[in-house]
């Protein structure tokens, strides 16, 4: 595995990327989606997995527009205080752009084989789903989305493989809401829905304070099936 930056040009900007390249000559790519901390170890890590596990791996930078760079942790008050400014501030709408220039990007790396999936946690796991509804991403992965029952209306735009990991007890995502999400997508042969019970947030953060290597194991597997079936 090698990792290096890639920046991503836009009509309003650039921004960059961190790439994790696989051994293979072709592969195919996976966006890593960041939850509120930026592009931080815990995402890097993330990429560094799966390029092991032989996928082209890019994390783009969505905080760009706030603040370039953003590297920070889950382990002071002052960080949380920040990360939580940042998801405030955030345009999802942009940031869904910016995961597309990426996806776009990721097709016309000579390494791609042409096939690119997207994985997102946290806030990431929201513009997981929206990644799904309204780019042409070949298959997305979830994982403790915020507010994702405020766009479930975009459902009927799926088309491609979506896999959702909820955390049954995700202080940032009532029960109400993991119902109207349940109940919206349950029926939909492209979607597939995993729950963890007695999970809360971040159950997959290594290092984390509800990090559970168990059902991470578990969540992580049927991410990387989903992708091997999806981006074959």
């Amino acid at each position: 595995m090698a990792a290096e930056s890639l920046t991503i040009s836009i009509k309003d900007g650039e921004f960059q990327a961190y790439v994790a390249r696989p051994a293979a000559e072709k592969a195919p790519a996976v966006i890593v989606i960041q939850e509120i901390f930026g592009v931080n170890a815990v995402v890097r890590l993330v990429a560094d997995r799966l390029a092991i596990e032989g996928f082209l791996a890019i994390a783009p930078d969505l905080f760009w527009r706030l603040e370039p760079g953003v590297d920070i942790t889950d382990k002071s008050q002052a960080e949380w205080d920040k990360a939580f400014s940042l998801m405030n501030a955030f345009d999802t709408d942009l940031g869904v752009e910016d995961i597309q220039a990426t996806i776009d990007a990721a097709r016309q790396d000579p390494q791609c084989d042409g096939h690119v999936g997207a994985v997102g946690y946290c806030l990431g796991g929201r513009l997981a789903f929206l990644t799904a509804t309204r780019t042409d991403v070949d298959a997305a992965v979830g994982y403790y989305g915020v507010t994702i029952d405020q766009y479930l209306a975009e459902a009927d735009k799926l088309t491609r493989p979506l896999v959702l990991h909820i955390a049954e007890e995700d202080q940032f995502v009532p029960k109400d809401a993991q119902a109207r999400i349940i109940a919206a997508l349950k029926n939909r042969p492209l979607v597939e829905v995993f729950t963890y019970p007695g999970r809360d947030h971040a159950f997959a953060r290594e290092g984390g304070d509800h990090f559970d290597p168990e059902d991470a194991a578990k969540a992580n597997a049927r991410t990387l099936e989903t992708f091997r079936k999806a981006l074959a």
